[in-house]
């Protein structure tokens, strides 16, 4: 028991029970209400507050002693709400449409002086005309910059919106993006064709956007899922909820001509990605009348079929390989939960250390502007559909390091699975959207309990999506110096503590969560990773599928697969004009004439070659072996003191991998970034991405074929964008979690190690007198010290949803929130 304290002692069972215990009289009644009072009086000094005395104060928590001196009162801490920031400009030229601005634009397009003969997309058919998409168009870069530098309002970029419609009804069924504009509308607004980022005025239909309106179509049902019905019960049946789910692989068509996929078949069960059921079929969705669509072929345990009748013959007539039936073991699926397992470890009933500022956040927010403002860091965010998060005008120090990062990202499963689903697969996040995906974090878990919160808005053919915990931003302590130095000379002791700020948002594209987060550290570096973890799109295991992947359950193969994401990154260094400096390290054997002969004359070194890539075409590249070298982007008319051109330098992390496979169809052309581990090339404002959402479906003829960009260009001293890639080749194993890095780190960008400028550091200088303690210099930046708030209770709330009219829609289903997460990924049937 703690001291001070004694347990209270109740009456044995074996004492006598006297009169006075069953009838208290009034003496024992006011002894047992001054003995409450005073357990209350106790309770309520421990609970309320500690307070300390100037001589010192011991204080007992849980029977140990601590002696503290305090010369006050120990206090609250102040609530973790930044303060404002001060954006470089009062505009965010990047910054979202709202929903309110979504509706007018929409309801512009569906009014009849537009005559577009649109159909509202909650109800819209493939045979009919009809949004798809509404979101901000970047305004030119030049725009910017030359508002940017006036500040003056007549200069700010107007706001124009990128519009798609799925011209379904038209006499050829085509896709074409618009931009509208300016906004917000009127009668000075208009429409045109959005023709010279995609170098096409017009899309096959049949490489259309995702719509989930399509899979709840009768003929899905009558064509593919009932001619199977009797063998889906029996071969499949004995499963959870007496329903199986489907997925599509993708892409859906090589050069628009036709749209075809194959079926996955799994259980309906928690982690049903992880439960395939060796059925699959090839099914054809191709133009705008539904009652052409069929399916082409059955594959059931490695037997191919070419129609319905063929596979139900064979299953009737005793001449179908079967499966074998599922195990009691196999029953058991409660592996795929996330529910926690196994025997609790050492002290984990604790909580963890979590990080607290004490002294108030350090970082500035101007939440209308989405403006984060940090140790000299200052940037704008945005976000779309496509995308999800981006980052613009990032600047250090009073200039502009970056104009833009921005991310695409290539999941491809091709040639590492002996099924159909598995051998062509290779999805192109981008078009299922990595905005469009994006879910409220999970606050404690996916960030600090002290991080901030950014909301972000989307629209679909549906309705529109708002997450008010979209993105999040905090600041750490890395757990290590960004700089140190023993030493005993004057002034060379010391250390810098590593704070960083982070801003992470994390995407669920149908399986797995990648997680996007911008690092910032107080010497100039910016921290690029990419992380990834949750669920696998798994195959069926049998004993052919060795050289494709992993066993993971009895029936369940990890399979072989590449990611590749692809950064955008305009950097700017010391302005737009720009060049290409590459190193490279070279072993030389020289001789030297001071050597005597008990070395020999002769001395192997490293050297050092220096030369500038003057050209596009000389600029698709690939790190060199053992990373003997590298690239850096450099100002050769801006030098630091010293006479060297600045310059920031892009070094790998974790795994800077390109793609493995080339020359497949399901990857010709449409994602060509992924052959190498960066690229540099002139800017223009026609090329702002290295992909598009249309190329997934489109391999044999993509609206934007990255190889295009490079030109024969001249590359020096000009405006220069770099084509980052990360990722790594998944070997399969569990648990399975990735992570994926590079930085963009200053080359003699500055005149001196600018981290310190910290004030969050010491210097030691050495006793005068042997024996004496160091002493030091804290810049009187100390500890701050108080009882931190109560992080908040723990809740989560599903995505606000609107209808086309913008008001709240109705709380979504389960089910709904699943088909708006999951996509074509879980198509559900019931047995």
């Amino acid at each position: 028991m703690p001291r001070g304290y004694e347990q209270l002692k109740t009456a044995s069972l074996d004492e006598p029970k006297h009169e006075s215990t069953r009838a208290p009289n009034r003496i024992t009644s006011l002894r047992l209400g001054l003995s409450f009072i005073l357990i209350l009086v106790l309770a309520s000094l421990t609970v309320i507050q500690i307070r300390s005395s100037t001589s010192g104060s011991k204080i007992v928590f849980g029977g140990s002693e601590t002696l503290a001196d305090y010369d006050e009162d120990i206090k609250i801490c102040a609530s973790n709400i930044p303060p404002p920031a001060r954006p470089p400009a009062p505009i965010n030229p990047w910054a979202s449409l709202t929903i309110d601005e979504m509706v007018e634009i929409q309801n512009w397009l569906l009014s009849t002086q537009m005559n577009l003969n649109l159909t509202r997309g909650d109800t819209a058919r493939p045979s009919d005309n009809s949004i798809y998409m509404i979101q901000t168009y970047y305004p030119p870069k030049t725009d910017v910059l030359e508002y940017f530098s006036s500040l003056d309002p007549r200069d700010a970029p107007a706001r124009f919106a990128r519009v798609t419609i799925h011209h379904g009804g038209a006499v050829e069924p085509v896709i074409r993006d618009y931009l509208v504009g300016p906004l917000p509308v009127t009668p000075a607004t208009e429409m045109t064709h959005l023709a010279n980022i995609y170098h096409t005025e017009t899309l096959p239909y049949n490489a259309r956007g995702y719509d989930a309106l399509d899979w709840n179509l009768p003929e899905i049902h009558t064509k593919i899922a009932a001619p199977l019905m009797d063998a889906y019960k029996e071969l499949l049946g004995g499963l959870p909820n007496g329903t199986i789910v489907a997925g599509g692989a993708g892409p859906f068509g090589f050069d628009g001509s036709f749209r075809r996929f194959w079926l996955n078949w799994q259980r309906d069960t928690p982690g049903f990605w992880l439960h395939p059921l060796n059925l699959w079929q090839y099914v054809d969705v191709s133009g705008t009348d539904t009652s052409k669509w069929d399916q082409l072929k059955i594959v059931y345990n490695h037997q191919v079929f070419d129609t319905a009748e063929s596979f139900m013959d064979a299953f009737h007539n005793g001449t179908l390989k079967r499966v074998p039936p599922v195990t009691k073991k196999e029953e058991d699926l409660s592996w795929s939960t996330r529910e926690r397992i196994g025997a609790l470890r050492d002290l984990d009933n604790l909580p963890g250390p979590r990080s607290v500022s004490f002294a108030g956040l350090r970082f500035r927010v101007d939440y209308d502007l989405q403006y984060v403002s940090w140790m000299g860091w200052g940037l704008y965010l945005g976000f779309d559909r496509d995308m999800g998060l981006n980052l613009w005008d990032i600047r250090f120090r009073g200039e502009r390091i970056i104009y833009e990062v921005i991310a695409h990202r290539l999941l491809h499963y091709f040639n590492s699975g002996n099924d159909p689903y598995k051998s062509s697969t290779a999805l192109l996040d981008s078009y299922f959207g990595m905005g469009q995906s994006v879910r409220d974090l999970l606050p404690g878990y996916d960030c600090p309990d002290e991080a901030i919160y950014l909301p972000a808005t989307t629209f679909s053919a549906t309705g529109m999506m708002s997450r008010k915990r979209a993105i999040c931003i905090f600041e750490q302590d890395s757990g290590r110096p960004i700089s140190r130095h023993l030493g005993f000379e004057r002034s060379e002791f010391g250390a810098v503590k590593g704070y960083q700020l982070v801003i992470r948002s994390v995407a669920t594209v149908g399986k797995p969560s990648p997680k996007f987060e911008y690092i910032f550290h107080v010497d100039g570096t910016i921290e690029v990773r990419v992380s990834a973890s949750g669920y696998l799109l798994s195959g069926f295991w049998d004993d052919e599928q060795g050289a494709y992947g992993s066993k993971i359950w009895n029936t369940t193969l990890g399979s072989l697969h590449d990611h590749v994401i692809n950064f955008k990154v305009d950097l700017d260094v010391g302005g737009t004009q720009n060049s290409l400096l590459k190193t490279s390290l070279s072993q030389e054997v020289t001789t030297q004439p001071w050597f005597d002969d008990d070395w020999g004359e002769e001395v192997i070194q490293q050297k050092i070659t220096r030369e500038y890539i003057d050209n596009e075409d000389e600029a698709l590249l690939r790190f060199p072996a053992n990373f003997q070298g590298g690239y850096t982007i450099v100002n050769t008319d801006e030098t630091n003191k010293w006479g060297i051109p600045r310059g920031y330098a892009i070094h790998p992390g974790y795994s800077p991998v390109y793609n493995t496979v080339v020359g497949s169809k399901r990857l010709l052309k449409n994602a060509n970034w992924a052959r190498y581990n960066l690229a540099v090339s002139r800017r223009k404002d026609t090329e702002p991405s290295s992909s598009s959402m249309w190329n997934f479906n489109l391999p044999g003829a993509p609206p934007v074929d990255f190889h295009n960009f490079f030109d024969g260009e001249n590359i020096t001293q000009q405006d220069l964008v770099t084509w980052i890639n990360v990722g790594m080749h998944h070997l399969v194993s569990l648990p399975s979690s990735i992570s994926r890095i590079f930085f963009l780190t200053p080359f003699n960008y500055f005149d001196y190690d600018v981290s310190i400028e910290s004030a969050n550091a010491i210097l030691l200088q050495p006793p005068k007198k042997p024996g004496d303690p160091f002493s030091y210099d804290d810049y009187n930046v100390r500890p701050a010290h108080c009882v931190p708030q109560p992080p908040a209770a723990f809740e989560y709330y599903p995505e606000q949803v609107y209808d086309l009219d913008g008001k709240p829609a109705p709380p979504s289903t389960v089910e709904e929130m699943r088909k708006a997460s999951e996509l074509y990924l879980r198509i559900k049937f019931e047995l």
